[in-house]
C-alpha cells in the first residue's frame, strides 16, 4: 500500500453518532455473518488486517486528521479480534493519535462474551470507550428464527460484563424482526432484556428488505410475515410500555426509521407514549407492500 493513500475495503459501515469519526478498518466484514436479517458483509469475506497494516494506517490517519477526537474501529466486531492483539491495536491507538478522545467499535454480544473482566477492564483502561451492539431482540424465538447465534440471557451476560468493566454500551433493536407471529413477545421481551442491562444508549431500527422480500424469506428459517407500518408503530409502543429505564438515552432516527425520537428514558417515556398514542389514531392500516410479491417457501 501506498504510504500516502489510505485503502478501505467496501463497503464500510459505521453508526449514525460516528459520522464525523475516524474509521480503522481492522477486519473485513463479519466472522458470523449468518444472521438472516443482515447483509452488511455478504458481500465480504472474514479476515483481520496484519498488525504492521494496522500501524501504517493509523500513521496515514494520522496525517490526514491530526486534530481527530474520535475513531471508530471497523469492521463488523472487533471481539473476534485476539485480546493480544487489541490491546496492541489500542496501544498504538494512543501513541499514534494521541488527540483521540474517544474510541468505539461494533461488538457481537456472541463474541463478547469470550473475554473476561479483567479483559474488557484492561480494553477500557487502554482507551476503549463504547460498543455498539446488536441485539436485535430480547426474544430466544426471534433470536432463532434469525439465526443470530446466542440466547436472551447470553446478551444480558455480556451486555452486564461490559458495563461492570466501565465501557459504555450502545445497544440496538430491531422493530419488526418477529413479524406478525412474534410481534407482542419481541416488543416485551426485548423491553425485559433491555431492564436488566441498563444500556447507555438504546437505538431502536426498523428491519428493512435491501434485496426484496422474497430473498429475506428464502434466508429465513421458518415463514415470516413482516408487518405493516401501522403494526409496527403499535409494536414499537408496546416495547417503550414495558421499558423501566433509569438513564438511558434513546434514540429513533436511523434511515429506517419512521418515526424519529430523541430523548431519555424513563424521564420522556410517557410523551413518547402519547405521541405514539397519537399518530395510531390518525394512520391508516395499509397491508405491508412486500406481501405482493411472490412467497419463496
Amino acid at each position: 500500500m501506498n504510504e500516502s493513500f489510505l485503502v478501505y475495503h467496501e463497503p464500510v459501515f459505521r453508526p449514525p453518532s460516528e459520522a464525523n469519526s475516524v474509521i480503522l478498518q481492522v477486519t473485513h466484514g463479519c466472522k458470523w455473518n449468518k444472521c438472516t436479517f443482515c447483509e452488511m458483509y455478504t458481500s465480504k469475506h472474514y479476515s483481520v488486517k496484519p498488525l504492521s497494516t494496522i500501524k501504517k494506517e493509523i500513521r496515514i490517519l494520522a496525517e490526514i486528521h491530526p486534530s481527530a477526537k474520535r475513531l471508530f474501529i471497523g469492521d463488523g466486531d472487533l471481539f473476534t479480534v485476539e485480546f493480544s492483539l487489541i490491546m496492541k491495536i489500542l496501544d498504538c491507538i494512543k501513541k499514534g493519535l494521541p488527540t483521540i478522545q474517544r474510541i468505539s467499535a461494533y461488538a457481537s454480544s456472541r463474541a463478547l462474551a469470550a473475554y473476561s473482566l479483567e479483559q474488557l477492564e484492561a480494553m477500557e483502561a487502554a482507551g476503549l470507550d463504547l460498543l455498539y451492539i446488536g441485539l436485535e431482540s430480547g426474544d430466544d424465538d426471534v433470536l432463532k428464527l434469525m439465526n443470530k447465534g446466542t440466547t436472551a440471557a447470553q446478551q444480558a451476560e455480556a451486555c452486564k460484563t461490559a458495563k461492570k468493566a466501565g465501557i459504555k454500551i450502545s445497544v440496538m433493536i430491531l422493530n419488526g424482526l418477529g413479524g406478525k407471529v412474534y410481534t407482542q413477545q419481541h416488543a416485551i421481551n426485548s423491553a425485559k432484556l433491555l431492564n436488566i442491562i441498563q444500556p447507555d444508549i438504546l437505538a431502536l431500527l426498523v428491519i428493512s428488505f435491501p434485496y426484496g422480500y422474497n430473498h429475506f424469506q428464502a434466508r429465513v428459517k421458518g415463514y415470516f410475515e413482516p408487518l405493516s407500518q401501522l403494526e409496527m408503530l403499535k409494536e414499537m409502543r408496546l416495547l417503550l410500555s414495558h421499558l423501566e429505564l433509569e438513564s438511558t438515552v434513546f434514540r429513533s432516527d436511523h434511515a429506517s426509521n419512521y418515526l424519529v425520537f430523541k430523548g431519555g428514558l424513563n424521564r420522556d417515556k410517557d410523551k413518547f407514549i402519547q405521541q405514539l398514542d397519537h399518530i395510531i389514531e390518525h394512520t391508516i392500516h395499509v397491508p405491508s407492500p412486500h406481501l405482493n410479491e411472490t412467497r419463496e417457501l
